[in-house]
């Protein structure tokens, strides 16, 4: 039994994309499939930017080389989301995704999240869903059946320090994007790895 680790972040169109993959791997019989959320830092290296109704950035601090690789980046992966038939809307601001990413390790720890995963990946890039509104988060937890008693608590105290060490470990470990994962101490970053990790896989 091989085990894999799996970095994402919700706010990452490419890991959306990359899930499908990621299912089939963690599906081997061979595979133990680690699940780790990671907030990535998008205004460290794209800048920050908020769009108002009429589509103006708002906060104006991004360059043009910024704003190129920004736009190129969603042509790329819209071209993507239309070969699986997914729908991939940009947002309009740099989302905070440690309260989706709190949930999911709550949920991680009284049983199988992959519901709530797959959800809150499909609602937040048809943006149907606000993955910084806990009033949001915790309505998609009850309406796919997930009991949230205890939730609140843990976001406040053990969730937020379990994150919080998450993040810190995950970059010491050489982690800067997703998605990303790590095999046999080897790390792969974006989805045209798949292939390899597969193929690593069935080497060993």
């Amino acid at each position: 039994m091989q085990t894999v680790v799996h970095y994402f972040d919700y706010k990452s169109p490419y890991a959306y994309l990359a899930q499908e993959g990621t299912f089939n791997i963690a599906q081997r019989d061979d595979v133990k499939m680690v699940w780790v959320p990671y907030g990535l830092k998008i205004a460290k290296y794209l800048g920050e930017a908020a769009l108002d109704d009429a589509g103006e950035d708002t906060i104006k601090t991004r360059n043009d080389h910024q704003w190129r690789r920004v736009r190129y980046s969603y042509m790329d992966c819209r071209r993507e989301a239309n070969k699986k038939g997914l729908t991939l809307l940009g947002p309009k601001k740099i989302f905070d995704s440690s309260l989706s990413h709190i949930a999911f390790l709550f949920l991680s720890k009284n049983g199988n999240p992959e519901r709530f995963h797959c959800s809150v990946f499909k609602r937040f890039w048809e943006r149907k869903l606000n993955i910084e509104s806990y009033e949001a988060v915790t309505q998609l937890m009850l309406e796919l059946g997930y009991k949230i008693e205890g939730f609140e608590s843990f976001i406040k105290n053990e969730g937020k320090e379990k994150y919080s060490e998450i993040q810190a470990e995950v970059e010491q470990d050489g982690v800067f994007g997703v998605p990303s994962w790590r095999i046999n101490g080897e790390l792969f970053w974006g989805a045209e790895h798949l292939d390899s990790i597969n193929e690593m896989l069935d080497s060993i």
